[in-house]
């Protein structure tokens, strides 16, 4: 896709979006494609990207929350889920059990954009907004700033996707060590085996398809040609 295509592209995203639509028809992501293949690109029209981006965000999200205002949400609700792990140490039988599954259970939804939000950001990424995408969707996500991602390396890219599914992903084994001291009942070690083996499941047959894995594997294709050249 040349300049002349791309800048058509988004002068009807632009419009799609002004009129409450949505980019996908306009060619925005394929746009999007042919500027991460080529730096002389990314500096021509990270900007205009991002802007476009963050306006379409305003369509097609559920609800969205200023980035402070989110961020002290989700690490609010992480203490909060740290306190009721906490808690089931003074706690006996089922209701420690219960204590520490739901401080997990906190835990896990909150850390996961913050993942994101931390790698993104050591990398170099700027981030706008928090927002939950559909009622089919409630998990929360943080919006990166689309201007600093195109210009941050490929391989960045990748793994501010990744750090959210790893994350999650270790959390329901990091807890056993927490059940065990808790002295918690059995079940709720089989509980936390089974939650781990389910998300490793979700990310195996979900996750590649449809969500970080999927990004991952996607911009590490970005980046294969920059390993390629010879030092």
């Amino acid at each position: 896709m040349d300049r002349h295509k791309i800048e058509a592209v988004l002068d009807e995203a632009e419009a799609t979006v002004a009129s409450g639509g949505s980019v996908a028809p306009s060619g925005f992501w394929s746009a999007v494609t042919a500027v991460k293949r080529d730096p002389a690109l990314v500096d021509a029209y990270a900007d205009r990207m991002g802007r476009i981006d963050r306006a379409a965000l305003k369509n097609w999200a559920l609800l969205t929350l200023p980035l402070w205002l989110g961020t002290v949400v989700a690490v609010g609700a992480t203490l909060i889920g740290l306190v009721l792990v906490a808690w089931a140490y003074s706690l006996q039988g089922n209701t420690a059990a219960f204590a520490l599954l739901a401080g997990l259970g906190i835990v896990l939804v909150s850390t996961h954009g913050l993942a994101h939000l931390v790698t993104g950001s050591l990398m170099g990424m700027r981030f706008t907004h928090w927002f939950v995408a559909s009622v089919r969707r409630p998990n929360p996500g943080v919006k990166v700033d689309y201007a600093t991602y195109l210009r941050a390396p490929a391989s960045s890219r990748a793994w501010m996707h990744a750090s959210g599914a790893i994350v999650t992903k270790i959390l329901p084994f990091a807890f056993i060590g927490a059940a065990l001291a808790a002295d918690v009942p059995t079940w709720a070690l089989v509980v936390l085996i089974l939650t781990g083996i389910v998300v490793m499941v979700t990310d195996v047959f979900w996750s590649t398809k449809a969500s970080d894995w999927k990004k991952f594997r996607r911009e590490m294709r970005f980046a294969e040609p920059v390993s390629r050249t010879p030092g």
